[in-house]
């Protein structure tokens, strides 16, 4: 089995994803955050679109179903809520779909929002992680609460470091900023900022990332580190705390 995973930019600042395995002809796109440019990535590729993997409701991640799906005939996969309109099959935490050729895990992760959804390719060793993990950031806490989203990087951190993460935004720049406001004695953090002003100055795109990646230089995985905890005077809290309070200065930043 050999998937082919093709990114392209959208929108402001959103990544589109579609994913293509030719043995069983099977498109995929990961949310709809534009129907024109999906539509001219699968011509870009040659790919005729036969699924739509929705992993939250909001508008710049769902916008574009509608379109593609009069377009294509796509079958909409993805939560059981009334405010994404044309999902076909709903599913939650723990469903296991045969797609592609792969097995894909469904894994809540509320936090962002309450309904979202992440999806992980098992064999191919790939995380649809949408706007709960971001390369060195995570999703602003609108819905859920903090210990909730924390609770939702836990289950996303179990996964095996060699998981290749695609994240639904190019937020990394700023987040690795801000990030060394927390962090700034750790060096392989140091060294990924420097890569990655170097990357966005070519104009390249930094994800999708690692989940060893992320857990080496993200703060929003690293509650639980020591220095992290004494830069923060946070040596006594939980883990929860000390997520919450960095959420919160990334919310001000």
């Amino acid at each position: 089995m050999s998937l082919e995973f093709h990114q392209f930019p959208c929108l402001s600042d959103n990544y589109g994803v579609l994913v293509h395995d030719a043995a069983s002809n099977t498109t995929i796109s990961v949310d709809a955050p534009d129907a024109g440019a999906v539509r001219d990535a699968l011509a870009e590729k040659g790919w005729t679109l036969t699924h739509i993997l929705v992993t939250h409701h909001h508008a710049d991640h769902t916008q574009g179903i509608d379109e593609l799906k009069t377009v294509t005939g796509c079958t909409v996969i993805g939560p059981d809520n009334s405010e994404i309109v044309g999902v076909d099959r709903k599913v939650a935490d723990g469903d296991v779909l045969q797609l592609a050729g792969d097995t894909v895990s469904v894994i809540a992760t509320p936090g962002h929002t309450l309904d979202m959804l992440n999806f992980h390719f098992v064999n191919a060793g790939v995380l649809f992680a949408a706007d709960t993990l971001f390369a060195l950031g995570c999703g602003r806490v609108f819905e859920g609460t903090p210990e909730m989203m924390w609770q939702s990087l836990s289950k996303l951190a179990k996964l095996p470091g060699e998981t290749v993460v695609y994240c639904g935004h190019e937020y990394t720049q700023a987040n690795a900023k801000f990030s060394l406001t927390i962090d700034g004695g750790n060096k392989a953090l140091q060294d990924r900022a420097a890569q990655i002003d170097e990357m966005r100055a070519r104009g390249e795109p930094t994800v999708p990332t690692t989940i060893a990646l992320e857990l080496e230089t993200n703060p929003f995985l690293r509650a639980s580190d020591p220095q992290i905890r004494k830069n923060l005077g946070m040596e006594a809290a939980s883990d929860s705390e000390v997520f919450a309070e960095i959420r919160e200065r990334k919310n001000n930043a």
